[in-house]
């Protein structure tokens, strides 16, 4: 049996070299992990929209998620004081609305969702997209910092399932996607 420690090789970066320092080798290995693409919403007063692919689910049990956010992120400050959000699982199809919504040179507020096509959610008035895979309401339940992040847990007040049939994926730096199998 082979031990643990001998296994383990250091991070190394695509050029095959090690990657020096915590935070770029953490960044180089998370990229090896596929991922969905969610876009964040809240409505109301301040709507704001962000990509996101560090969402989770939390619980089933009482049903809750949670997402990670930037301190600088302008949706860090939109959902501390908004009190509710919406999801949307992206779909394959949505590459352009997870791009737009992860530009940081877009205009800001209700001027950011000009020209998508979105519904506003039962119980929160987040800002919902069509032709996602499935959706989320959430109530902002606890948060939690974390170096320069906030871990935000939502309780989900409802969920819907879409019908797209292939999901958006983030890996090794990129988009890509994943069917559903028959």
């Amino acid at each position: 049996m082979t031990s643990v420690s001998a296994a383990y090789e250091p991070a190394v970066s695509r050029t095959g070299s090690p990657v020096a320092g915590a935070p770029a080798s953490l960044r180089n290995v998370m990229s090896q992990f596929a991922t969905g693409v969610v876009v964040l919403t809240v409505g109301g007063g301040r709507p704001h929209a962000m990509t996101a692919n560090a969402f989770s689910s939390v619980s089933l049990a009482t049903p809750s998620v949670l997402c990670s956010v930037a301190h600088s992120a302008v949706m860090h400050d939109v959902l501390e004081g908004g009190g509710k959000f919406g999801v949307s699982v992206l779909s394959a199809e949505q590459e352009y609305l997870a791009r737009h919504f992860a530009n940081k040179e877009r205009e800001l507020g209700a001027a950011q969702f000009e020209g998508v096509d979105c519904f506003a959610g039962l119980h929160t008035d987040a800002p919902l997209l069509r032709g996602a895979l499935a959706w989320m309401e959430c109530e902002l339940e606890a948060a939690h910092s974390s170096g320069d992040h906030t871990i935000f847990i939502g309780s989900v007040l409802e969920s819907r399932v879409g019908d797209g049939h292939q999901g958006l994926l983030f890996f090794d730096g990129k988009f890509g996607r994943a069917s559903r199998v028959a």
